[in-house]
């Protein structure tokens, strides 16, 4: 999956002589945008992110975007999805039919329902325990909110469960992020942070947007009607099937946020203050966490014993819930394949580093200016990772 993002004044696209030429904004006078121009047939972009303030796409530009299936996306200026254009859709109408059926039948609702809960209870944890071997204080239980969940009657109670393992999971993940940035949580009032006033806020508000778009295109590949969710209620405004997808999946905007902070990638001139007193994206905030989406989404994870990409997967599981609808598979479910890595800068192993002398050190094979290195690294907030051969050693120096 690739992403590109257009932002700033006089953003441009048209066709001449069959190619597809992009010009992106800018915010200065001065400063040159960047062009870019495509062959017909040799697109390597799979969507376009529109964060700009004004600019033309021409009639023309639409029809080979259409026709070479890119996605373009086109978000407000708080990063919330404003509209997308989609490549042509599956014209299976059963597909849709076997949907709207399924909706309609409570007991068959709240079986759907409730896997998307499931799947969001279990990258809860997963997001959770990788935080945890670098932030110890974080600890949770969801086995409460798991036993509520299986004896839920209607989908007012499965919401119920989903409201209190968000309010758990987020106190949690507010212990990782560093006093500056002055999270607390992601409800403001009782209501969602749509227009957030803190810097984590912004930056999940705009992933979201950015995932919404990959779900909705997702389901736009298979047929279904993305306003007919089983856990979100229908809402002219809102695409409901696409926010009951974003629920297994939203751990990868939290984890790219994460990685950006942990990083300390953000730059108080990356964010604009409005006369509201909410915060935006600056282009260059926008350019950051699209990156950090995209790399997020591109990471590779064994799923029918293939490594595929998380952006791959979401399509699979769409694809799979479709073919449930419709009578191809007997069930589906969205907690696989589950997500889990080993920290290399989780806090047990700064502290072993930290007190390796430099005579066990050098039995090991390494020089002394290594162990500086790592020890420096130790020492620092910042993430980092090891080589594999120094891995291995120090597993080995650990275990004995």
């Amino acid at each position: 999956m690739k992403l590109l993002l257009l932002n700033g004044h006089g953003i441009n696209m048209r066709v001449d002589n069959a190619k597809l030429h992009i010009k992106d904004g800018r915010f200065t006078t001065t400063e040159e945008p960047q062009e870019y121009v495509f062959s017909p047939k040799r697109m390597d972009i799979d969507s376009i992110i529109v964060y700009g303030q004004s600019g033309s796409l021409s009639f023309e530009a639409i029809r080979w975007l259409i026709k070479h299936n890119i996605q373009i996306t086109i978000l407000d200026w708080n990063g919330k999805l404003l509209t997308t254009m989609l490549p042509p859709e599956s014209t299976n109408v059963k597909t849709k039919f076997a949907q709207y059926h399924a909706y309609e039948d409570q007991e068959s609702r709240i079986k759907l329902a409730k896997k998307f809960i499931e799947a969001k209870i279990s990258k809860s944890e997963a997001v959770l325990d990788y935080l945890k071997q670098r932030y110890p204080e974080i600890e949770y239980d969801f086995s409460d909110d798991k036993a509520k969940l299986e004896k839920v009657k209607s989908i007012r109670d499965i919401l119920g469960v989903e409201g209190g393992v968000a309010w758990k999971y987020w106190n949690e993940y507010a212990k990782a992020v560093p006093k500056g940035y002055d999270f607390k949580a992601r409800t403001d009032n009782y209501t969602r942070a749509s227009n957030a006033g803190d810097k984590v806020n912004v930056m999940l508000n705009y992933g979201y947007a950015l995932l919404e778009s990959e779900c909705l295109r997702a389901i736009n590949s298979v047929g279904l009607d993305a306003h007919v969710g089983f856990l979100h209620e229908m809402n002219q405004s809102k695409y409901s099937l696409a926010y009951d997808l974003q629920e297994p999946f939203r751990f990868i905007v939290d984890l790219a946020v994460m990685n950006l902070i942990e990083k300390g990638a953000m730059d108080n001139k990356d964010f604009v203050r409005t006369e509201s007193f909410s915060l935006r994206l600056r282009p260059t905030g926008a350019r950051k966490v699209t990156e950090e989406f995209n790399s997020v989404m591109n990471g590779k994870v064994e799923y029918r014993k293939k490594n595929s990409s998380w952006g791959s997967v979401l399509l699979f599981k769409v694809r799979e819930l479709s073919h449930h609808l419709v009578g191809k598979r007997k069930t589906v479910e969205f907690k696989n394949p589950s997500y889990k890595i080993e920290r290399h800068d989780s806090d047990d192993m700064r502290k072993k580093i930290l007190d390796m002398s430099y005579t066990e050190w050098k039995k090991l094979g390494f020089s002394k200016g290594t162990l500086h290195y790592l020890k420096q690294n130790a020492k620092s907030n910042k993430p980092f990772t090891l080589n594999a051969h120094v891995r291995e050693r120090l597993d080995h120096w650990i275990t004995g």
